[in-house]
């Protein structure tokens, strides 16, 4: 498949679904976390679609790597919410456990693409 916006990266669309997600678990958590768990749960989840997206816009590819490693970065910080939320017993181990494999899922493809484009870079750069 062509790749010709961001919204085609896999590591994007899987982000959006865990975004989704995210955006349906914080309706269910409790009024006193609206501006806490929530409030940071939303950012970080958008963080990781924004900077996918803002990366791909950048054509080189060391801006983009550097994008992406903050979208990781942000799904680590999620990792960290969802042990909260866990240890808070506002989600259940089922739960938790869904919600780490799907984020689980997203730091593997966006792992694959920082890869990929690090392997462009050098590509490109001994064609110089």
């Amino acid at each position: 498949m062509e790749i010709r916006s961001f919204e085609d990266l896999e590591c994007w669309k899987t982000a959006t679904e865990l975004r989704r997600n995210i955006s349906l678990l914080t309706k269910t958590l409790p009024k006193e976390e609206k501006y806490n768990l929530s409030d940071q749960l939303i950012r970080a989840s958008r963080s990781v679609t924004n900077n996918i997206a803002e990366g791909y816009g950048r054509f080189h590819f060391q801006e983009n790597i550097q994008f992406c490693r903050q979208s990781r970065g942000s799904l680590h910080e999620i990792a960290d919410h969802f042990i909260i939320a866990k240890d808070e017993n506002y989600i259940s181990l089922v739960q938790y456990n869904e919600y780490r494999s799907l984020l689980t899922k997203c730091l593997a493809i966006l792992n694959g693409y920082i890869n990929y484009l690090v392997n462009q870079k050098k590509k490109f750069a001994n064609n110089d």
